[in-house]
Parts: structure tokens; sequence; C-alpha cells
């Protein structure tokens, strides 16, 4: 039997394998989105099939269950935590087939293909076989592991371990019952006008890497493209891709989505190198995740300081346009319920996850088939955010998540919310001149923050323990609500 010291190494060179193989698996899959031509989807599918199919069978490796035994009574607290996350793994592995994992790939790699040609002409017939297989793959693999208080946990564990079905549907519930109070408040309130120009693409990209340069995405490190579904991907700390999109007639959704994207990259970057090899080395889940390109675009890109900084920059490259800061404001921070998440306000943001949650549960229980999707989606969006889409490429084809079996993804959208929320208000206590900072283009400071509490941290806890870490007993709930009357309640003149 090993040593302990031969296991942790041991350990340390198969983690080191499976990092490669994940960081392969993210190039294909944003070639994919980026470069690859229509005819490779059938390649690239067994590209990627093979690839899982590795990384299942190195993680199931009996071997690596004698390691994480020999570990199991170490005091080391760094590789308590590596032995954590990768017995995770490892446990899930065992039980899942080899065979059903090579599956799910080939199935997310069809899936993608279909989604793109059904949306593309608002038809959800295209994408509904691909769609049930997905569904079909996902509950067999529940099926192998066991008992949970719901069959949900399985997939939340997958992105945010520490969170489960049981914790989410309250909390979720209570927000939506605040956030539908606050929108009925609103209602019928004069707000903010809408932003009409149009500005050309050219400009929007200039635009767009001044801004990464600035808020300190380090452009050596990586790079910045253009994809239908704006996404980031990291193959280590030195090589991390944005994507973003640009549209002439929607300028503040292009930029929300270039700061969005910017905030996973700087959290890519700001991962802790020493840990590599560990399992430690990247997020601690991806509602955490989702808290840093949050806080990015909503706390500091909807600000009224952030848009005092930008609108000379903008002037500059647009010096024929009417624009001011007071405008770009309140135009970046209307409510109105609309049809897509993703250009969804902040007040109604969170009102669509939980329609996908809901729906999410029902297709995982059994209480919901794929084919019964699209009138289940209207209704949930009628009942929940008062729209109804005028056909599926507005309603239930919108997102790419569930093309590629995604399913327990969307919470974490509505996790890092919350979590930014309560950074915001830490962050102000600790720097008292974040906000004039903010105005003057200074972004260190806040940078500086995040990469202490939490990018510095990577995964030697759950992203719930890290976030108490950071904030303390702060009520996200709460803290979201006043981070929302503070800036859209203010706009319509409710307190």
């Amino acid at each position: 039997m090993a040593t302990m010291a031969t296991a942790w190494e041991l350990m340390r060179g198969r983690v080191g394998e499976l990092e490669a193989l994940d960081e392969v698996a993210q190039l294909l899959e944003w070639d994919q989105q980026t470069m690859m031509p229509g005819g490779g989807a059938p390649h690239r599918g067994k590209h990627l099939a093979t690839i899982t199919g590795l990384q299942h069978s190195r993680i199931a490796d009996p071997a690596v269950g004698e390691w994480l035994n020999t570990l199991a009574e170490t005091a080391d607290p760094v590789q308590q935590a590596a032995v954590r996350n990768l017995r995770r793994r490892h446990e899930r592995a065992v039980q899942v087939p080899v065979d059903l994992v090579q599956r799910l790939a080939e199935a997310s790699n069809t899936g993608f293909g279909a989604w793109l040609d059904a949306k593309g002409n608002d038809d959800f017939a295209r994408f509904q076989p691909a769609l049930q297989t997905l569904v079909e793959l996902r509950r067999e693999e529940i099926s192998h592991l066991g008992e949970a208080e719901h069959p949900y946990d399985h997939l939340l564990d997958v992105y945010d371990p520490g969170s489960t079905t049981a914790q989410l549907r309250p909390m979720f519930s209570r927000l939506s019952d605040a956030l539908s109070a606050f929108i009925q408040e609103v209602a019928d309130k004069a707000g903010p006008a809408e932003l009409t120009e149009r500005f050309d693409v050219v400009g929007q990209s200039r635009l767009s890497q001044r801004i990464l340069k600035d808020l300190g995405f380090r452009t050596s490190d990586g790079r910045l493209d253009v994809a239908a579904h704006p996404f980031t991907v990291s193959l280590g700390a030195g090589d991390v891709r944005l994507t973003t999109r640009y549209r002439e007639e929607e300028l503040l959704s292009g930029l929300g989505s270039t700061i969005h994207e910017a905030g996973h990259g700087m959290y890519e970057q700001g991962l802790p190198q020493r840990w590599a090899g560990t399992g430690l080395a990247q997020a601690a889940g991806m509602g955490m995740h989702e808290s840093q390109s949050r806080f990015w675009e909503n706390v500091i890109g909807r600000s009224l300081p952030f848009f005092r900084w930008l609108t000379p920059i903008m002037q500059e490259i647009w010096p024929s346009k009417s624009i001011t800061a007071e405008g770009l404001y309140g135009a970046a921070n209307r409510v109105q319920p609309s049809l897509i998440r993703v250009e969804a306000d902040e007040a109604t943001y969170n009102l669509h996850i939980v329609v996908r949650f809901e729906l999410e549960l029902a297709l995982m229980n059994g209480d919901l088939e794929a084919a019964d999707l699209p009138e289940a989606w209207d209704a949930a969006t009628d009942r929940i955010l008062g729209v109804r889409a005028p056909g599926p490429a507005q309603g239930v084809l919108q997102d790419v998540h569930w093309s590629a079996g995604l399913f327990g993804y969307f919470p974490s959208y509505t996790i890092g919310n919350l979590y930014a929320a309560s950074f915001r208000y830490k962050m102000e206590s600790d720097l008292p001149e974040m906000w004039t900072d903010v105005q003057n283009g200074r972004f260190e400071d806040v940078l500086g923050w995040l990469r202490t509490n939490v990018h510095d941290r990577g995964h030697v806890r759950d992203a719930p323990e890290l976030f108490k870490e950071a904030v303390g007993d702060r009520d996200p709930v709460a803290d979201l609500m006043a981070h929302l009357r503070s800036r859209h309640g203010a706009l319509y003149g409710v307190s």
C-alpha cells in the first residue's frame, strides 16, 4: 500500500491529467461554437465522446479510490480539500457506466446542431428528438447515483456542490415573491427612456477591447471572439477565451455580454495556480463563477459611476452620437418583463431562472416530457413573467444549455446574483472609495477584493462556505432586493 506522501503525488499526477483532458474538451467546444464548419459536427461528437470516456475511466480507476483512502486521515487542510473534491468525482464516476458518459457526450454534440437548426427555423419539432434523448440519458444517469433527497440534487452537485434542492426551493420562492411585488410596484410608474440609437459593430468591438483592458482582464493571457451565445472557456490561467456578440440596435446587450464574460475570465485568471494539479485551482462552483460575471455586469457595469467613466470613451468612438451617462444609466436599468433571459433587466432576470428551475425539476421527476415543454414553457412564463413568446425561438429554444444536456446549471445564475449583491455591500464597507474609483476608471481595488476573498480561495471550500467567509452572516435575498431598490426603485420613484 502506498504511503501518504506517495498517494498524494500519484493523486496530483492523475488530477493533472484530468485537468488537461478537460481543457482539451473545452478547446473543442470553443472551436465548435466559434470556428468549426457545420460539416465537422459528427466528427466533433466522436472527439468529445472519446475524451469524456478517457476522463471517466481515469476518474473511476480503482487506484484513485486507494489513494483517496490512504489520504483519508491527512491533517493537511489543502490535502483534505483536494481529497474531498476528487472523492466526489470518483464516487460518481464509479457509479455511472462509461458507455453512458460517452452517449451523453455524443448526444450533447448532436443536440447542439439540432438546437441551432430548430432555433433558426422557429420549429421545436426539429429539436424534440435530441432533447428527449438528453432528458432520458440524464434520468438514466440519476438512476445510477443512488438515493438523494431529490433526484435533481445529483445534477446540482455537478455545478454547485454544497447546494441542494431543499435549500434552493424556499430561497427561490422567497426571492420570486419579493421580485413580483417589486415589479408590480414599478409597473405603472414612468421609467427612464430606452436607448434607441444604433451603434456600429466595429465601434462596439473597440469599446469592448478597451473595457476588458481597464477592468483588469489580461489580454496577454486571453482573447475575445464572437459567438451566437456568449461563453467563456479556460485552457489554463494563461489561455482564457471569452466570446461576446454585437448588434447595432442593442449596444447595452453587447456591452453587458462583454463585461459579464470578463467577470468569468478574470476569475479564471485569478485562480490559485500554486494548487494546480490538486483540483483546488478551480472555481468553487458555477454559482460562485456566475457571482463574478454578474457582479461586474450588474453591480459595476450598470452603475452610474461606471457610465460616467464610460461616456467620454464612447464619445471618442461615436462623436456624432448624443450620449450622456444619465441616459445610459437609465436605459440600462429599465424594468420591463421580456421574452429573452439574456436581455432581461436585473429586476426580472431571476424570474426567468425560476421558470427554468421549475421545468427542470419536473423533467427530472418524470412529471414532464420533452414533447410537452413548449406548452409548459408558455404557461410558466405567462404565470411568472406575464409574457408569452410568439414562437419557440423566442421561448423554449432561446437558451443553448439544454442542447448540451446541462440540466442543473440554470440555478447557478440566481445563486450568482444573490452572492453578487452581498459582495457589493460588503465591498462598500471595506472599500469606502469604491464608487469614486469606479467613476475614475480605477478598478484595481475592486478586482483586488475579489482576488483576495474569492479568486485566490479556489475550491478549498464549497461556494456556500466561501461566500459566508467573505461576507459574514448577510442575507443575500435582502441584499439583492436592497440593491434593486437602490437603483431601479429610485429611477421609478419607488422607495
